[in-house]
């Protein structure tokens, strides 16, 4: 993924807003879907670019720092779902066919990590299909 540190610090905090909203779907965030998010950030997020903050880390820890500022501020599902689309929708370029697939893997396990996936959860999943479609 070829882009500005700024930009993607941008593209790593609305997929933390994301996984936040697919998450708190059904207005409780749990500790599975939580370790389910950090296992992935760990074992995939990190292998996608090289791009540090200021601070010399890497930019896809901001998955898991906006996820938990979300939970923190106990923020609407469906806010962060928006915000994801509008800055999805901006960036167009930044979402290969590699990326979508890791977003998807990623909220799919998110999703299942708590008594497999429930009705709010697979709304959300299928509206993230359709962004991805067009």
């Amino acid at each position: 993924m070829e882009t500005s540190q700024n930009t993607s610090i941008e593209f790593y905090q609305n997929l933390g807003k994301l996984f936040y909203a697919i998450a708190a779907a059904d207005k409780v965030v749990r500790k599975s879907e939580y370790d389910s998010l950090r296992k992935h950030v760990q074992a995939k997020w990190l292998q996608v670019d090289d791009i540090e903050d200021e601070f010399g880390v890497d930019t896809a820890f901001q998955i898991e720092v906006v996820f938990d500022w979300m939970n923190y501020e106990t923020v609407n599902a469906e806010s962060c779902f928006t915000e994801f689309e509008l800055f999805y929708k901006e960036h167009p370029s930044l979402y290969s066919k590699k990326i979508k697939q890791l977003i998807w893997d990623t909220a799919i396990s998110i999703a299942e990590a708590f008594s497999g996936k429930n009705k709010s959860e697979l709304i959300l999943l299928g509206r993230l299909s359709l962004i991805f479609e067009n």
